[in-house]
């Protein structure tokens, strides 16, 4: 347990707080989706595609977790039935990805979603979670849940939030920087300074 005040964070490391959040009810869907945004399940994704387009996602955001995981294990996990990768696509053009896991029914991770750069900032992401939250609500789901973290974009805890999830606890997550170990390239996410 972390005490009150603050705590130093050794260099070479990053730390974040995380909050998770969940959805207990199925949302109402709305008609069609005027904005032109379909997903398309990528089934068995080659692993270097995989790992380029989960770059393309998370780089500013210093997501590191997949490009860590070995060959094996990753490959375990994206061709096991239970994960689902979703290309939220617009006009043919990806412009994001999700994942989600159904491992533990009847509750459903959403354990990344994240628009590319290019577009962000164009009213997108509300229409790729309605189209992927359809995906993740089936009969037996009860509950679909993710996290999030400060070192994420600033407006992802609210938009969450405004898709309907509920924040229900948090965590401190202390990590090596991943552009140190050569995970990511010293200079993605800027804004978040590297301390050697």
């Amino acid at each position: 347990m972390i005490a009150d005040g603050y705590t130093d964070v050794a260099p070479g490391k990053i730390a974040a707080v995380v909050t998770y959040l969940e959805m207990r009810e199925r949302p109402r869907f709305g008609e069609a989706t005027p904005d032109g945004v379909s997903l398309r399940r990528a089934q068995n994704p080659e692993l270097g595609w995989y790992r380029d387009i989960y770059r393309r996602a998370g780089a500013q955001w210093l997501w590191f977790s997949r490009l860590e995981t070995n060959e094996e294990k990753l490959i375990e996990i994206l061709h096991c039935p239970t994960t689902e990768l979703w290309i939220a696509e617009r006009e043919g053009t990806g412009i994001g990805m999700a994942e989600l896991d159904r491992s533990k029914p009847p509750d459903v991770e959403i354990t990344s979603f994240g628009l590319f750069r290019e577009a962000i900032g164009q009213g997108l992401g509300r229409t790729f979670m309605a189209l992927l939250l359809e995906r993740a609500w089936k009969a037996e789901t009860s509950r679909v849940w993710l996290h999030t973290c400060t070192l994420d974009s600033p407006a992802a805890l609210a938009f969450y939030m405004k898709c309907g999830f509920r924040a229900y606890k948090r965590a401190i997550e202390v990590s090596d920087d991943p552009r140190l170990r050569g995970l990511l390239p010293a200079d993605a996410a800027p804004q978040i300074p590297i301390i050697r």
